[in-house]
């Protein structure tokens, strides 16, 4: 049996988002009589254990806590210090175990938040086999310009690595330009088919409107995105007194841009046509999703995209910009002629863009169920965990062994 040492910044179960749910999916794939995987990650909450196993996974947390901690307080003193002392705590406590476990290989989960660990544990255990996944929705140039102050420990994470695993080729193409002398294994995220593809009666779906306060006529627009400036959550709003008043937008998410988008819907006299709801469940996504007409994240950087994929198997369109990663899966009809259609692209910052779009699909409803069936198709063929954590199995950790 081999032992893998993941790096990442959060885990199970808070603070969590595309990247924790991956290493979960593709952890709870591989038999733990193969490969047994333990993480050091940041602890946040002081009600949580400082060592705990979640699934297959033996998680070792560090770092400051609260009590009960929001993600805005993630982002005050002392908790803010977490991620910067991270880079430096981990490689040494991961030293540590490392004399009791004898890890045969470190897997380190995105660059921007752990490749500076990775840089100095790998210094630090010069013949460990070292595997990173590139999971980033930043743009690259802005992350590499926080990473100049420690630019060698940051480099040394992708020119050290023996593999490198991308979710899109958009991200392996960033790779080879910091400096990785292989080729990067693209192998994109994946959702849960079976969870978003389920099936409501017309009862739940008619309670889930209700809940939501949709009316006949209503058409809803819904995004589940962390309120940040990168997925361009603020165009959207921008774009509704350009639509029919019937046309709403639902935002589930949460992040430090929420009052500011909040005020500009109040400034642009479309508060009542905007939605905050929160965080909400991966339990409950599907059925809000089957409850609404179109989803939508004009993106300004990304580095795939899960809710995308998400909302295909949900059976509803898309409008999304084919920003990164996006353009590996979103075809658009004028912009991608030789490909089969799987949603509507917009440019990002365009207001103007997002108001053509959702006013097509509303106006062609047989062309907007062809588009559906297809990218519905693309992702259940191709986005589905069983089929990706095997890949990464048999392409990253059998590779490094």
């Amino acid at each position: 049996m081999k032992r893998v040492l993941i790096f990442s910044l959060a885990y199970y179960p808070k603070y969590i988002g595309g990247a924790e749910v991956a290493i979960k999916e593709i952890t709870d794939r591989i038999r733990p009589d193969e490969i047994e995987f333990h993480m050091v990650t940041l602890r946040f909450d002081s009600a949580l254990p400082k060592v705990e196993k979640v699934g297959n996974v033996l998680v070792h947390r560090i770092g400051f806590t609260g009590k009960e901690p929001t993600m805005a307080d993630l982002k005050k003193f002392p908790l803010a210090l977490n991620k910067f002392l991270y880079q430096v705590w981990a490689p040494f406590y991961a030293l540590r175990l490392h004399s009791k476990y004898h890890y045969d290989a470190l897997w380190a989960m995105m660059a921007h938040a752990t490749g500076i660990a990775a840089g100095i544990f790998t210094l630090l255990v010069p013949r460990i086999k070292y595997a990173l996944t590139l999971q980033e929705g930043d743009p690259p140039e802005y992350i590499e310009r926080l990473a100049r102050p420690v630019w060698p420990m940051f480099k040394r994470a992708f020119t050290r690595a023996d593999t490198i695993q991308v979710i899109s080729t958009f991200l392996g193409t960033w790779a080879k330009r910091m400096g990785y002398r292989g080729e990067p294994v693209v192998i994109p995220n994946a959702v849960d088919i079976r969870h978003f593809s389920q099936i409501f009666s017309l009862e739940e779906i008619d309670k889930t409107k209700k809940e939501l306060g949709k009316k006949d006529g209503d058409v809803f627009l819904i995004t589940t995105s962390r309120l940040v400036h990168k997925n361009g959550i603020d165009t959207v709003i921008q774009a509704l007194p350009h639509l029919p008043f019937e046309v709403k937008f639902i935002v589930f998410g949460i992040g430090p841009d929420e009052e500011k988008l909040k005020t500009l819907a109040h400034e642009l006299r479309v508060p009542d046509r905007v939605q905050f709801r929160g965080q909400a469940s991966h339990k409950d996504i599907p059925r809000f999703l089957k409850a609404s007409d179109i989803f939508i994240r004009p993106s300004r950087s990304e580095g795939m995209g899960n809710s995308f994929v998400e909302a295909f198997v949900a059976g509803i369109p898309v409008i999304a910009t084919q920003e990164g990663g996006i353009s590996d899966f979103l075809f658009d009809a004028k912009r991608n002629p030789d490909e089969q259609t799987t949603g509507w692209a917009v440019e990002k910052d365009s207001a103007h863009d997002v108001r053509d779009a959702v006013l097509d699909i509303m106006q062609n409803e047989s062309r907007v169920q062809e588009v559906v069936s297809h990218a519905n198709k693309i992702a259940v063929e191709k986005y589905d965990w069983d089929k990706i954590a095997r890949a990464i199995e048999l392409s990253i950790f059998k590779a490094l062994f």
